[in-house]
């Protein structure tokens, strides 16, 4: 019995590499380039339900950002206001153009940006 289970393991490890391995060279033509919205941390993120190209991100110090385009673009939506921290996004259940920010850095690691000014 024991050299069944040892066999299905060895079995089953093998089976695993296997599926794990990849090709380098399919990586090569890739370049680091910059993505995602221009400014600072990102510290929340939120998605549209039931449309995968609309997220709203919300920045540390640099207001709200959304892509309508899953993420290749990036627009500024929150600059009309003095309060640029932003701690939490939400999106309003009963309608998805409205979006809900708690303002304020949620980790307060430079003071000078955590001020906030609630929702």
């Amino acid at each position: 019995m024991k050299k069944v289970v040892s066999a299905a393991f060895f079995l089953l490890l093998t089976t695993a590499a296997y599926a794990q391995s990849f090709d380098p060279a399919l990586f090569k033509q890739l370049n680091f380039r910059f993505i995602g919205p221009d400014g600072n941390r990102m510290i929340s993120v939120v998605g549209e339900p039931g449309n995968p190209n609309v997220s709203y991100s919300g920045a540390a110090s640099g207001g709200i950002w959304k892509t309508e385009d899953g993420g290749i673009t990036w627009k500024s939506v929150f600059d009309e206001t003095e309060d640029s921290s932003i701690g939490a996004l939400a999106i309003a259940p009963s309608d998805p153009d409205q979006v809900w920010a708690g303002t304020g850095e949620t980790f307060l690691i430079r003071p000078a940006h955590a001020v906030g000014n609630g929702v």
